[in-house]
């Protein structure tokens, strides 16, 4: 079963009115708006440059963000239940919705990076000569698959000064 093609712009869209609704009533501090609507500038510039991936990729990475952010955000100024009006139940409804559909919105936009030729692997290979130094150390490198890659530092080069064992010609 293949999943139906969703648009950023839609994905912007639907984040960017729940946001609005969720900074209807003033008990979310600033950040909360800030965080959230300089994440969808971003994906705007996805939106404009369709061949970026750097902007695919920070779109994204502010998604998983403020996914963590809204979590604080929503438990530590959920209001008390004495001073939860209507307006205020509908805002963080509108907040909770927002960073429940977070996760699906990373999946699409991760299939969008796929889709502009982005990949991502994780590889593991602690015996390889390019990973042996972070072997050693207890690293592990993530990135680009590089099990193409030639070093270059290993040419045969010419010296860079005279053998001094041979003498000079004369000049004259």
């Amino acid at each position: 079963m293949e999943l139906p093609a969703v648009s950023l712009k839609a994905i912007i869209l639907v984040h960017w009115l729940l946001t609005m609704w969720g900074c209807m009533n003033y008990f979310f501090p600033a950040s909360y708006a800030w965080g959230n609507f300089s994440v969808l500038a971003v994906g705007i510039w996805a939106i404009v440059q369709r061949d970026s991936l750097d902007a695919i990729v920070m779109f994204l990475t502010g998604l998983l963000l403020t996914v963590l952010t809204d979590i604080i955000h929503i438990s530590v100024f959920y209001p008390q239940k004495n001073y939860l009006t209507d307006l205020r139940r509908f805002s963080v409804g509108m907040a909770i919705l927002s960073l429940l559909l977070k996760p699906v919105s990373c999946y699409f936009v991760y299939q969008m990076y796929r889709e502009r030729g982005g990949e991502y692997t994780f590889n593991i290979d602690l015996e390889s000569s390019s990973d042996s130094h972070f072997a050693r150390n207890g690293l592990v490198r993530a990135g680009q698959d590089r099990s193409s890659y030639e070093p270059i530092d290993h040419q045969d080069a010419s010296p860079q000064w005279p053998d001094a064992s041979k003498s000079a010609q004369n000049p004259y």
